[in-house]
């Protein structure tokens, strides 16, 4: 699982949009299971990369900090919920 079932969430071959393959994402490949309120900033995260803007502050759902904040940076979200599955190109796999 892990990486592998990310990439294929993140390609669409389990044919899931991208809310519920992040959902499913982050209550399987994470022990404990990160709570589905955390969806929204991750798509949030996934956006500010494509935009290149890794240092956005995202808003985190109610009753959740990042260093004692209610922000958190787009590139601390993508890499503590190991969403680099959705932060790659298709030429990227095609090396």
């Amino acid at each position: 699982m892990g990486l592998n079932m990310a990439t294929e969430l993140a390609d669409g071959t389990l044919n899931l949009n991208m809310a519920d393959s992040i959902a499913m994402h982050l209550r399987v490949n994470h022990y404990p299971p990160v709570p589905t309120s955390m969806v929204q900033p991750c798509i949030d995260a996934i956006d500010a990369y494509w935009e290149d803007d890794f240092n956005r502050e995202i808003e985190l759902p109610e009753g959740v900090l990042w260093r004692g904040n209610e922000n958190a940076p787009a590139y601390a979200i993508i890499e503590s919920h190991h969403l680099e599955a959705w932060c790659q190109d298709d030429e990227y796999y095609e090396e």
